[in-house]
């Protein structure tokens, strides 16, 4: 007889755990699960880190950017998770303009960490040192997302590469060090040069997880849908479909996926910038 989901949980990813992979040159799996059979399906497959990410605006809601997502929305689909979750760290996004004052970024965070998030993700750069200072001295993780900010896309003018110029660089570097000290323990990077997720990588103490930022960064995250090929969209250039091909079905993608991120196969000189 086959375990029961309850039986078969695993030993759970933690802040210190990612700390420790690092430290250890492990590279970091991540990948975004809006659903109790995603997340089960990622964790099962040993997925460290699950994202219930803002992107469900786009690939579950279908709009054309994350902005219409609530902090409501984000909190079913976080509740949703948690009951597939098998021990990796659930992470969630919190939406376009929740956290515009200390107030709101600490009520919100809250929402989400009350139904089962253990980590909070914010876009932006310095600007959010003192927030992310704020929750995490109350014991709410924060991950720190620069480099392309899906939320900034409007200021963006468009899903485009950041950090190429080199003044742009560094202020991103210098960003990410600013809210590293300010106490987050994540920097998720996204759409950056090579060479770029590469310094990050290098010079900040803390994991850094890219999408489209290379493979010399902590660790990597795609979303589920890319991953699997289902998104109609436009597909990005970081994107590979494991699922294609793949006679293992959507378990053995993700396996795959996981197997090729911690091997240093993906991305690949075709999938960077």
């Amino acid at each position: 007889m086959s375990a029961s989901p309850q039986e078969s949980a695993r030993k759970k990813i933690t802040v210190p755990a990612l700390a420790r992979m690092k430290s250890a040159g492990e590279k970091i799996t991540a990948l975004t699960a809006y659903d109790y059979c995603s997340a089960f399906a990622a964790s099962e497959a040993g997925i460290e880190i699950l994202l219930v990410g803002d992107s469900l605006g786009m690939v579950i809601q279908g709009h054309d950017s994350s902005l219409p997502v609530t902090i409501e929305d984000t909190a079913y689909h976080v509740r949703c998770a948690r009951r597939g979750n098998r021990g990796a760290l659930l992470m969630a996004d919190l939406p376009f303009m929740s956290y515009y004052t200390e107030s709101h970024s600490l009520e919100n965070a809250a929402v989400l960490m009350r139904e089962g998030a253990q980590m909070v993700k914010l876009e932006g750069g310095a600007w959010l040192a003192e927030t992310t200072a704020r929750l995490s001295q109350r014991g709410i993780p924060v991950c720190a997302h620069l480099g392309l900010t899906p939320q900034s896309i409007n200021h963006l003018g468009g899903y485009r590469v950041q950090g190429r110029d080199p003044a742009q660089g560094k202020a991103i570097v210098d960003e990410a060090k600013v809210l590293q000290e300010a106490g987050a323990s994540l920097i998720l990077v996204e759409c950056v040069p090579v060479a770029l997720g590469a310094q990050l990588a290098k010079e900040l103490e803390v994991p850094v997880i890219g999408i489209g930022a290379g493979g010399e960064t902590d660790g990597q995250i795609l979303v589920w849908h890319d991953l699997l090929g289902l998104y109609p969209g436009k597909t990005a250039k970081f994107v590979k479909n494991f699922l294609e091909g793949n006679p293992g079905g959507v378990q053995g993608a993700i396996a795959a996926y996981r197997d090729a991120v911690k091997r240093g196969k993906f991305p690949a000189a075709e999938h960077c910038y």
